[in-house]
């Protein structure tokens, strides 16, 4: 049956008190989640606690304005559930993004238009424009 992480870090006094802050802060997110405006509670994540302050990250500034001006109401609330909550300190962190690579991808030219580029390069007098010309129907993929 499985165990999970947990067995391994309770051995030692460090590992002790780390796994308490974090089932601490499990519990103080999943509070959280349950006081804050549905509007809200998906764009902001308790980040840490320390001392009686619970620290919240928002995803943005408008969210944070928010919180502060809830800050009072839902540190009430959370101290009711058992947890010493004397101020709430809210900072903005926007999420974090996976990047997307945006390679493009070479779109083929269609027979009639390479005929009307390469009509258009006849007739054009030597200079940069016409090598252009011809670089681009050199390096088009052209469609079958």
């Amino acid at each position: 049956m499985y165990q999970g992480p947990e067995q391994y870090l309770d051995n030692d006094a460090s590992s002790a008190r780390l796994m308490a802050h974090a089932r601490l802060l499990l519990r103080l997110s999943r509070h959280f989640a349950a006081l804050a405006p549905a509007g809200l509670r998906h764009a902001a994540q308790v980040a840490n606690y320390k001392s009686g302050t619970v620290v919240i990250h928002a995803e943005n500034g408008a969210v944070a304005a928010k919180l502060r001006q809830m800050s009072q109401r839902l540190c009430d609330e959370l101290s009711k559930t058992g947890v010493e909550c004397n101020a709430m300190s809210i900072k903005v962190q926007p999420r974090q993004l996976p990047l997307r690579s945006s390679a493009s991808t070479q779109k083929p030219l269609s027979a009639q238009a390479v005929a009307s580029l390469e009509t258009i390069s006849g007739s054009l007098p030597e200079g940069s424009l016409k090598g252009a010309l011809a670089t681009l129907l050199a390096r088009a993929a052209r469609a079958e």
